[in-house]
């Protein structure tokens, strides 16, 4: 045993001794430990500041903003009046039903088409398979374009409705192509014991397939639920002006980046209105309450992320 330690000991030091030994290999030194260490503090301290002024002045009164100029970096005289306001009614409690309607609608819509696009293309003797998948493909790098987009949609109806926030953008092509990556792989004898005991393609799919799959089905369906979350271009495209059918990102976008009054918004100036909301802890609230879900949900996903994309995107 002290022999076999000590052979690994001097094939350690001669790789240590090997001028040709890729960089990559090296041992790290204490100042690179040190120096990585710093490195990824700053990028915490970039992150998390902004964030932290953000919630902060979400919750500061009129006063703390005025002594901070602006955002609020230091706690004094906080209060729940911006999320009592924004919340007991009004554009931004309404705009957050329709978001959340939206994303829950849109993801069950688009995880049904790119499970069942991605499992008829990964089976080898389905018809067409090849070409289809060429066809999927080709429409990743080109693309009829926004006006011919715009012009179809409207055609069809669209404008002003809900379903062309969810329809024009309910496939993603590098979606399916992950998940079909995926399916390939899943073990051919699982696939041929369910079809000796008489299990046909919809079986195989519901009882085989996705249960082997859980990792990269969940990451798939978060993709796809933080774009349908984060999308506001569709609503400026098709529902511009009926502020009702405004969800929640295109509120932000409209009352914090071109400064809109909120109806019903109270803007008091100082003195014995400083209790009062101000407009920037309103906006702040906002941009907190468009960042509450993804935030919740996301450490939750964390572990299916790299046994998901990785594994999904390296078989096939």
């Amino acid at each position: 045993m002290s022999t076999l330690s000590a052979g690994r000991r001097a094939s350690a030091a001669a790789r240590r001794r090997n001028p040709h030994r890729p960089v990559w290999e090296e041992q790290p030194s204490a100042a690179g430990q040190t120096a990585k260490g710093g490195i990824v503090a700053v990028i915490l301290v970039l992150i998390l500041v902004p964030i932290y002024s953000v919630v902060l002045t979400s919750f500061s009164t009129q006063g703390s903003i005025n002594r901070a100029g602006g955002m609020v970096l230091v706690p004094h005289g906080l209060t729940l009046n911006s999320y009592q306001q924004m919340l007991s009614g009004g554009p931004v409690a309404r705009a957050l039903l329709v978001s959340g309607a939206i994303t829950v609608i849109g993801t069950l819509v688009s995880m049904v088409v790119s499970v069942l696009c991605a499992f008829g293309l990964s089976r080898a003797r389905s018809l067409g398979h090849r070409f289809l998948l060429m066809i999927l493909v080709i429409t990743m790098f080109v693309s009829g374009g926004l006006i011919p987009t715009f012009l179809v949609v409207n055609g069809l109806g669209g404008f002003d409705q809900y379903w062309a926030l969810i329809l024009p953008s309910a496939v993603s092509v590098f979606n399916i192509l992950v998940l079909r990556s995926f399916y390939s792989g899943t073990a051919a004898e699982l696939i041929d014991a369910a079809r000796i005991d008489g299990a046909g393609e919809w079986r195989i799919l519901r009882s085989v397939v996705l249960p082997t799959s859980r990792a990269v089905t969940a990451v798939v369906t978060l993709f796809y639920a933080v774009g349908y979350w984060n999308s506001f271009f569709n609503v400026m495209l098709y529902m511009p002006t009926d502020s009702q059918k405004w969800p929640l990102q295109y509120v932000l976008y409209e009352y914090v980046n071109l400064g809109m009054n909120m109806p019903g918004q109270v803007n008091s100036g100082y003195g014995a209105g400083h209790q009062v909301t101000t407009p920037l802890a309103l906006q702040m609230a906002v941009v907190v309450l468009t960042l509450v879900p993804i935030a919740l949900i996301t450490p939750f996903m964390q572990k299916h992320f790299a046994k998901g994309m990785l594994t999904g995107a390296i078989k096939g």
